[in-house]
């Protein structure tokens, strides 16, 4: 095997470390795996390949500044992928993943709806695929600034982007409130339309967003309107869009938090039925607009009142079943405080053991799939 064959870069931003390998000599040395017939000599040339690639002082890195052809590998996925190799009891089964891996070399295959290469699936670690998320806190980095009382955690639409949009895909969310979603737009180059019933809170949104860098040059737009009659058609004629590839909602969750005095805001709904009937028209108003086979996101928590826990998440979610909808999946999320109870554990405790209730410490992350 050459030698020429390791760049190192540092760690990703994942935090794990990647290393460039030099795209020619990697499939060389895999092609010559793969010829051989005896399990015990594609066992000896794979750990050359390993100490090969992992060896510091043997000559082989390669300055940053040549030029060549590349692909950048995971190093703990590549090492998990030989050792695979050098524990095959079998030729059969060795040389079955040395094909695997040089087919995550080789070809890059992803689905209509994602940038996930399916053929480097392991490296794919930050994205949850578990229906708990254990968040321990939210993302305060960059522009996510939690002045906004009710904003929902970045992590939540950046899963959601990375799992159900491409980069350049359009992103609409209908309660924009502190411009969370379109911030992660922006972090992972998917272009953003946020809409907010709040006028002063549409601006602020807008300016907080124009803070977040804009790396990928994607595009951002606020409007301030109701979600239930804005004209949302129109509003993506006038950015030549003909529909969004993914829906993110985080409606008020019904009265527990008071966004304005507007009648027009869902927070402000005198019961729960006219709550969900409200809710209701913005699914029928902002639903055309999203393309068909594509995926919608619904955050939202339930409610405690008079003494009877309000499924609140289970309703809405009836609600948007009864449209051209299916259900995929529905995540629920942990949180280990809020704004309103942080700082009062103990006096929620004490009012749990008295009411006779279970404190909230989650919401439903529903997502659905248009028909």
């Amino acid at each position: 095997m050459k030698q020429a064959l390791v760049e190192d870069i540092e760690a990703a931003p994942t935090s794990y470390g990647s290393i460039n390998l030099k795209r020619d000599e990697l499939i060389a040395a895999l092609g010559e795996l793969d010829s051989l017939d005896e399990i015990a000599t594609l066992r000896k040339k794979t750990g050359e390949l390993k100490r090969l690639i992992a060896s510091r002082d043997s000559g082989m890195l390669v300055e940053v500044e040549s030029k060549g052809d590349f692909v950048a590998l995971r190093r703990d996925v590549l090492n998990s992928e030989l050792d695979q190799i050098l524990d095959a009891r079998t030729i059969e089964r060795a040389r079955y993943y040395v094909k695997r891996l040089e087919r995550g070399v080789t070809k890059v295959r992803t689905s209509s709806i994602n940038d996930i290469n399916l053929n480097r699936w392991q490296e794919s670690t930050d994205i949850i695929t578990d229906s708990l998320w254990v968040l321990p806190k939210r993302d305060s980095t960059g522009a996510h600034l939690a002045w906004y009382w009710g904003n929902f955690i970045p992590q939540i639409p950046h899963q959601l982007m990375l799992r159900y949009t491409k980069k350049g895909d359009w992103v609409l969310d209908p309660f924009v409130g502190s411009g969370t979603t379109l911030i992660e737009c922006r972090r992972l180059g998917r272009n953003g339309i946020g809409i907010d019933l709040n006028a002063e809170v549409a601006n602020e949104a807008e300016k907080l967003v124009g803070q977040e860098k804009n790396r990928h040059s994607v595009r951002t737009e606020i409007v301030s309107g109701d979600a239930r009659t804005v004209d949302a058609q129109r509003m993506l004629d006038k950015l030549r869009v003909k529909q969004v590839q993914l829906l993110i909602m985080h409606p008020p969750y019904h009265d527990i938090i008071s966004f304005s005095d507007d009648e027009k805001d869902l927070s402000n709904a005198k019961s729960i039925s006219q709550f969900i009937k409200m809710f209701g028209e913005t699914l029928d108003n902002i639903t055309p607009v999203l393309e068909r086979g594509r995926y919608f996101g619904l955050v939202i928590g339930d409610k405690y009142s008079k003494g009877e826990w309000i499924p609140l998440g289970f309703y809405c979610m009836s609600e948007v079943l009864k449209r051209s909808y299916s259900l995929k999946s529905i995540v629920v999320k942990n949180f280990e405080e809020t704004r309103a109870k942080r700082d009062q554990k103990q006096l929620w405790r004490y009012r749990a053991l008295v009411g006779g209730f279970y404190i909230f410490k989650h919401e439903y992350v529903f997502i659905f799939k248009k028909k």
